[in-house]
């Protein structure tokens, strides 16, 4: 867990230098300069300049503010709607059980990548939103990710809380006369908190990997900004020539990906 840790740290850290690094280097993420492409590695450009003579470095740290922030978004929005799902269906039980698992086993049917690829390719003006602007792009597919991504969380979470509200702390709690609210805040959330951090580790690497596959495709984050998928996609043709432009974006959606697997791991082996 602390390598996972460290490397989100360094991961979010590097983000927000983006804007230092900038200035460090002396250039313009998103300016482009043709009489510098494909120039190698330098103290200049550490890992050299692409097809528009842009700094690589400089773009994927660029890249990182977007996928990260998507990314934790989305896994955010998907946690926090699959707890209160889950705890609310086991809690409540019943129809209202019935219809919200029902509503989980219908999402969960569906193919989930090509559906986001076409909700994803919908013109963005349908729901109110600009388009070609990056954080209207970002909005938009943090939203779609974590619609469909609060399946997992909530059917985690009923299975876990029923199993807490069986439990004798919890009877004695309401023999007590404790509120079913404060059983709820004070006693079963609470005892909740290691599998939605698991569930939520995961899915920020899920909706890192989701995000940079629609990017890749241009579904995504809109080209001038960068994104890690986008980034890819702009070097899918580039990689006989410049290979490394391919590579170090793949590179930071595997690390990313792998940091969040290993949190996750971290945690489940801490409960035990």
């Amino acid at each position: 867990m602390k390598v996972g840790l460290a490397l989100l740290g360094l991961l979010a850290l590097a983000a927000l230098a983006a804007p230092l690094g900038g200035w460090w280097l002396g250039h313009d993420a998103f300016a482009p300069d043709l009489f510098n492409r494909f120039a190698p590695p330098s103290a200049e450009h550490p890992l050299g300049t692409d097809d528009l003579g842009r700094d690589v470095l400089l773009r994927l740290l660029h890249g990182a503010r977007v996928s990260l922030t998507v990314g934790l978004a989305a896994a955010l929005a998907a946690t926090t709607i699959g707890t209160v799902i889950g705890l609310l269906a086991a809690w409540r039980g019943g129809w209202l059980d019935a219809v919200l698992m029902r509503l989980a086993d219908g999402i969960l049917a569906l193919p989930a990548l090509p559906l986001l690829v076409i909700l994803a390719a919908l013109d963005p003006a349908i729901i109110g939103l600009p388009r070609g602007e990056a954080t209207a792009d970002m909005v938009r597919i943090a939203g779609l990710l974590a619609a469909f991504g609060w399946v997992g969380v909530a059917r985690l979470v009923r299975a876990s809380a029923l199993s807490l509200l069986a439990r004798d702390f919890v009877r004695a709690a309401r023999a007590l006369g404790v509120s079913e609210r404060s059983v709820l805040t004070r006693h079963v959330l609470p005892s909740l908190a290691a599998p939605i951090a698991i569930a939520t580790a995961l899915a920020v690497g899920g909706a890192v990997l989701a995000e940079s596959v629609l990017s890749f495709l241009g579904l995504g984050i809109a080209p001038p900004a960068p994104s890690w998928g986008n980034m890819l996609a702009n070097a899918q043709e580039l990689v006989f020539q410049a290979p490394l432009a391919a590579f170090w974006p793949g590179l930071a959606i595997m690390l990313t990906v792998l940091a969040c697997n290993l949190v996750a791991d971290g945690i489940s082996r801490l409960r035990r």
